[in-house]
C-alpha cells in the first residue's frame, strides 16, 4: 500500500506541476517545459504498476475486480496520454487523467474488492484481454478530448471565453487529434471484439451476451462517427455527440456489466 499512496502523491505532484506550467503560458524550449513533466508522470506511473501488481497478482491468482480494473485502465490511460502529449499538444489531457488515476488508484486501495480469475488462460485470451483495456483507453481519452472540444466550442460563441480556453491549441488541431484517438481506437476495439469471439468460449454462459452487444453497438457508432468525418466532413457537435454516445455504450459494455455481476448478482 505504500507504493500505492506515494504514486498518489506523485500524480498530484505532476498535476500541480503541468497545471503551473499551462498557466504561466510556459513558452520555454521543449527539453525544459517536457522532461520534467514526462519525468515526474514515469515516476508516478511505475509506482501505480508496483501497487497494481501487489494488488493484482495475489497467491490465489489474478484478481481482477471492479476497482482493479478501474485503476488498471487508468494506468493505461495515463501512459497514452503522457506519450501523446510527448509528441502532441495535450498537456489540458494530462491535468484531467493524472488525478483521475489517483483517484483510481485511491478506490483501489481503501475498498479492495476481489474477483479471481481463472488459472488457465490460452494466449489467444490473454491477447483479447490486452486489446480491450488498450481500446478502452484510448476511446476514453477521445471522449475526454470530445468533452474539452465541446467546452472550447462553446466558449468559442462565448464573448467572455474563461483564460483557461485561451490556453489550448487550436479547434481544428484539437480535432484532428481526436479523430486520430478515435481511429486508433476503433481499429483496437475492432481486434478486441474479433479475438472476443474467437476466444471466448461460451459466452452466454460467462454471462458476457449483454457486453458483447454493448460493445457492439458501440463500435457501430465509433464507425460511423469516422465514416461521417471522413466522407460528410462532420465536425463540431455532431462529432462530438457521437463520441460520447459511442463511449456510453462502452462503458455500459464494461464497467456496466462488471458492476452488476460483481456487486449485485454476486
Amino acid at each position: 500500500m505504500l507504493w500505492g499512496y506515494i504514486a498518489i502523491i506523485s500524480y498530484l505532484i505532476t498535476t500541480l506541476w503541468i497545471g503551473v506550467s499551462i498557466f504561466k503560458l510556459n513558452e520555454s524550449p521543449f527539453l525544459t517545459r517536457k522532461l520534467p513533466t514526462l519525468g515526474l508522470g514515469a515516476c508516478a506511473l511505475l509506482l501505480h504498476a508496483l501497487a497494481l501488481y501487489q494488488n493484482t497478482v495475489t497467491a490465489s491468482g489474478v484478481s481482477l475486480g471492479f476497482y482493479n480494473a478501474l485503476s488498471l485502465i487508468s494506468w493505461v490511460v495515463v501512459l497514452l496520454v503522457l506519450l501523446v502529449s510527448s509528441i502532441k499538444p495535450a498537456d489540458n489531457l494530462s491535468i484531467i487523467f493524472l488525478p483521475a488515476a489517483a483517484l483510481a488508484l485511491l478506490l483501489e486501495l481503501v475498498m479492495p474488492h476481489t474477483y479471481i480469475l481463472p488459472e488457465k488462460f490460452s494466449i489467444g485470451l490473454r491477447l483479447h484481454i490486452l486489446l480491450s483495456v488498450t481500446a478502452y483507453s484510448l476511446l476514453t481519452i477521445a471522449a475526454v478530448q470530445a468533452i474539452i472540444l465541446a467546452v472550447q466550442e462553446k466558449q468559442l460563441h462565448n464573448k467572455h471565453p474563461i483564460r483557461s480556453m485561451r490556453l489550448l491549441p487550436p479547434m481544428q488541431t484539437m480535432e484532428e487529434l481526436l479523430v486520430q484517438l478515435l481511429a486508433i481506437g476503433f481499429f483496437l476495439l475492432s481486434l478486441s471484439l474479433s479475438s472476443g469471439l474467437m476466444f471466448v468460449q461460451d459466452i452466454f454462459s460467462q454471462h458476457l451476451s449483454h457486453k458483447v452487444v454493448f460493445s457492439f453497438l458501440a463500435w457501430i457508432i465509433f464507425g460511423l462517427v469516422l465514416w461521417g468525418r471522413w466522407i460528410w466532413g462532420w465536425r463540431g457537435k455532431k462529432l462530438i455527440h457521437w463520441t460520447l454516445g459511442g463511449f456510453s455504450l462502452l462503458i455500459l459494455a464494461y464497467f456496466g456489466s462488471k458492476l452488476v455481476y460483481e456487486f449485485i448478482l454476486s
